[in-house]
């Protein structure tokens, strides 16, 4: 009995000791198998995102065609490219160490009887990205701006990208505005509608003047694209009066045409300002839309995007814009003169002065005052100075800034940019109406 006893009690504790190493196999087969299925989602992820960013066309850029405001200018003056390489460490560049700087192309890709097709940036915008802030703002150049767009040829600005493509078109940038960009993305027509249908539509403030373009501009739109094109109701004059503003659902065609809109109050100014607004409107969905929208956007969007951007870039750029808010938005120049061809033989905007508005523009960059301009943004002023006879003498008290309604009745602020509560107290009966006797029909 005692000798059965013993064998007994071996045999419990040689179970206790299998079931322990049983048990740590079985643990260190889970941890196995977990590491093996990380690594596989991770693997799977990689896959994924890789495969939708291989859709986007890249296109690397001619490096000996593209020069920075550094480049030059710092054989003229050694101090001055210290001091800009200075200010670009905090606005931007390949040296950002808080700020990117991406240039937005909107090319006019409709189709010409031409064989050798150049397009036209018919949208110009620079996204000024602060990862420190987290915060994006945007700038739009006036297409038609009146600058020096290579070989002291001085023209409207979206002609650089027409007869030199993305390499001229920065460069342009770069050395009118003291920036040093070198990395950008375009898009069409067919982007704009395709990311809005697959977001579902877009909500946006509209005055009765715009729903009548909007429905002018339509039909063009959508026949470029290929989607339906529905008019939008128009309200009477009683129901929308002046500058008074309703919120508007827009369609794919329709929020293309929205954001081309330009012979109505505030002309190309204001049409920049639709722009912005429609990619603010655009990226507030986009943040809140589940995974199977963003997967069918980066789908049907993907491969209509060109860009010199790797993905690693444009994914910690994803990340980041996603995170981030728009939280100003401006045109340039910031003071000009419309110009109908007395001036500089042709109907431009143009800079009053050009360096001035450059001081003013790094100044709004980087929430600075003090800005020195480079020799060859003082050359590109003078000359423009020389040929007009615009100098600081001719700054307006008011330009046009393409400021949308909304936006100014929110701020207290008459057309012209003057208080609307000017004599009386800050109150919102204040608003005055302004009425739109000048409407031009003409499209």
């Amino acid at each position: 009995m005692a000798e059965y006893k013993k064998k007994q009690r071996k045999v419990k504790k040689n179970s206790r000791a299998q079931r322990k190493k049983a048990l740590r196999r079985k643990k260190i087969t889970l941890v196995l198998e977990l590491v093996v299925l990380l690594a596989l989602i991770v693997a799977v992820g990689v896959k994924w995102v890789s495969s939708k960013f291989s859709m986007i066309n890249h296109q690397e850029l001619d490096e000996s065609k593209l020069i920075t405001s550094d480049e030059a200018n710092k054989y003229e003056n050694p101090e001055l490219a210290e001091e800009i390489n200075a200010i670009t460490a905090e606005e931007g560049g390949e040296d950002f160490s808080g700020i990117d700087m991406i240039a937005l192309v909107g090319l006019d890709t409709r189709e010409t009887e031409e064989e050798d097709i150049s397009y036209n940036s018919d949208t110009m915008i620079v996204a000024v990205i602060n990862h420190d802030e987290k915060t994006i703002k945007l700038v739009s150049l006036y297409r038609d701006t009146y600058l020096n767009i290579g070989d002291d040829t001085y023209q409207k600005a979206n002609a650089a990208y027409n007869q030199g493509g993305a390499e001229k078109f920065l460069t342009m940038l770069n050395l009118n505005l003291d920036l040093n960009i070198t990395e950008y993305a375009s898009v069409d027509f067919q982007a704009v509608t395709d990311t809005v249908d697959c977001l579902g539509g877009v909500d946006v403030e509209m005055t009765r003047e715009e729903i009548i373009a909007v429905n002018k501009y339509c039909g063009e739109g959508a026949m470029v694209t290929g989607y339906e094109q529905h008019d939008l109701i128009i309200p009477t004059e009683e129901e929308l009066p002046g500058e008074t503003t309703m919120t508007v659902h827009l369609d794919p065609a329709q929020a293309l045409s929205y954001a081309r809109i330009r012979k109505t109050t505030g002309n190309d100014f204001r049409r920049t300002a639709r722009q912005r607004m429609l990619i603010q409107k655009i990226l507030e969905q986009t943040k809140s839309a589940g995974i199977g929208t963003l997967n069918t956007i980066l789908n049907r969007v993907l491969p209509l995007v060109t860009t010199n951007l790797d993905n690693a870039k444009i994914i910690s750029l994803a990340k980041a814009v996603l995170s981030y808010n728009i939280t100003d938005q401006t045109g340039f120049p910031f003071d000009h003169y419309d110009d109908e061809g007395q001036l500089a033989s042709m109907n431009c905007v143009i800079p009053v002065t050009l360096e001035t508005n450059v001081v003013k523009l790094h100044q709004w960059i980087t929430n600075t005052q003090d800005y020195t301009p480079s020799q060859t943004v003082v050359e590109y002023s003078n000359h423009i100075i020389n040929e007009t006879g615009l100098d600081d003498t001719s700054i307006p008290s008011y330009s046009e800034d393409g400021q949308l309604p909304q936006t100014r009745i929110a701020q207290g602020l008459n057309a012209d940019g003057t208080s609307a509560y000017a004599g009386q107290e800050s109150d919102s009966s204040g608003y005055e109406e302004s009425g739109y006797s000048d409407y031009d029909d003409s499209y």
